[in-house]
């Protein structure tokens, strides 16, 4: 099981969002590059970092951030928003991310995604991202009219290598995760699940734990690890004695 810091970026700085809100803003740090390396040093063994500038207007805003990140830390880095089209994703993997996660284009362009998953095997994720069973697309900000159920056979045919799913009532709150969701999934699929949404303290790391078993490949945490409620060595080494 792998706990993946979230690197969120916002206008050329570390934030995180409360429940994916573009105005409910909590700037962290002022460098990225140098929070992703703290978060390495730390002892993580994967990185998540997301282009919240990207997700919301649809076009990669801090190319030249996430890939200094590539560069400076020699974990591996997952990355989401903004991703539209092959171009970009192509532009992305040769900066040396190691795999890409894709919600709006996923759902709203079922052709152009099975293409990209096609022509980026192996690399390619997708972001469930639902509010009461429901999935958004946009930064959330808009309801796909779909639901996981409804999706989930097609994109599993198209070639997905993980699926990131967000209770986004519960994203950046420290409410705790929803496991009845998630539990739900990792029954429904064989691709890896990551959970994120709700991550607050090292109890959660342990109510997870079980779900590595049948799927669950790990889980985002983003605002705990920064405020403190969740550490990230103490995380990594009770999963480790597991």
């Amino acid at each position: 099981m792998i706990l993946f810091p979230a690197v969120d970026i916002k206008n050329g700085e570390c934030v995180r969002l409360a429940q994916g809100k573009e105005d409910e803003v909590t700037v962290f740090a002022s460098d990225p590059v140098a929070q992703a390396r703290y978060w390495k040093d730390l002892g993580a063994r994967y990185l998540h970092v997301v282009d919240l500038d990207g997700a919301f207007s649809g076009v990669p805003k801090n190319f030249g951030l996430i890939k200094a990140i590539c560069s400076e830390i020699d974990i591996p880095v997952q990355l989401g928003g903004g991703i539209r089209d092959i171009a970009t994703a192509r532009k992305y993997i040769e900066a040396g991310v190691r795999r890409l996660i894709i919600g709006t284009m996923a759902l709203e362009k079922p052709q152009l995604f099975s293409d990209l998953c096609k022509a980026l095997p192996g690399r390619i994720g997708v972001s469930l991202d639902a509010v009461d069973g429901r999935l958004k697309t946009k930064g959330w900000v808009e309801d796909a009219g779909l639901t996981i159920d409804d999706v989930l056979p097609r994109l599993e045919n198209d070639g997905i290598c993980f699926i990131v799913y967000t209770d986004i009532a519960r994203d950046g709150m420290q409410t705790g995760v929803n496991l009845d969701a998630l539990a739900a999934l990792c029954a429904k699929t064989s691709v890896p699940v990551i959970a994120a949404g709700g991550v607050h303290t090292l109890d959660d790391i342990k109510n997870l734990y079980p779900l590595s078993k049948k799927g669950l490949e790990g889980a985002i945490s983003g605002r705990a690890i920064y405020v403190g409620t969740l550490d990230v060595k103490e995380a990594n080494a009770w999963i480790d004695a597991q």
